[in-house]
């Protein structure tokens, strides 16, 4: 049965009760938002940050310096977000289109409508709606809730969700429901990520989880 906006705020006061404010995304500029957006797909953070601390380190993190490299030597400098190669590609990719549309200013991308900037975000050869999401909420400021598999295996196991649910089903089922606030969207989606990590694994830690029980609750 679908979630009512009650018990879906409530689920967001437990998780907040057990972690407190996430501070997610991390970054210190937009752009650098962007990219570890498509770096960490199918890898941890810990990983992204010893890539964009490459970049750092060799002062390139800005996204005409970037389209600027060989393909190998971006590749080598983002090795450690693994699949390296492979994001290297999606990366330059993703800085064409950055650089030949809005000059690779995060401020001129920001003042499109979020409909455009998403169907053109998709358009981006690999980049995903959870990508595509992650870069117009945590670094374009946009409201629009972003979906990964940790929200889908939470709500399914709180059975709140149904197995054939698709990612638009389930971004629906909150944007839907819960108020259009961009720091809740933000907020929300860390805690879920946290919780997702800490608790509700492939082999799950039920007992200790702040959502253990949630949907049963009055």
């Amino acid at each position: 049965m679908p979630p009512t906006k009650k018990t879906l705020m409530e689920g967001f006061r437990l998780m907040l009760a057990r972690f407190g404010p996430r501070g997610w995304w991390p970054g210190e500029t937009p752009f650098e938002v962007m990219v570890g957006a498509i770096l960490t797909q199918n890898t941890n953070w810990k990983n992204v940050e010893k890539a964009i601390a490459n970049l750092k380190q060799e002062d390139i993190l800005d996204p005409h310096a970037m389209l600027g490299l060989s393909p190998q030597r971006l590749a080598s400098l983002i090795k450690p977000a693994g699949y390296f190669r492979v994001k290297a590609k999606r990366l330059r990719s993703f800085l064409k289109y950055f650089v030949e549309n809005y000059d690779g200013s995060a401020r001129k991308m920001a003042k499109r409508d979020l409909p455009q900037l998403r169907e053109e975000l998709l358009a981006v050869n690999g980049i995903g709606p959870e990508t595509a999401d992650s870069i117009l909420l945590y670094a374009l400021k946009k409201d629009i809730f972003v979906i990964d598999a940790y929200t889908k295996r939470i709500l399914s196991r709180h059975g709140l969700c149904a197995e054939e649910d698709c990612y638009d089903d389930l971004q629906a089922l909150f944007m839907d429901r819960i108020e259009k606030d961009i720091p809740l969207y933000n907020e929300y989606h860390a805690l879920i990520v946290e919780t997702g990590k800490d608790f509700c694994r492939t082999s799950p830690r039920c007992a200790e989880c702040p959502l253990n029980g949630w949907n049963n609750l009055p």
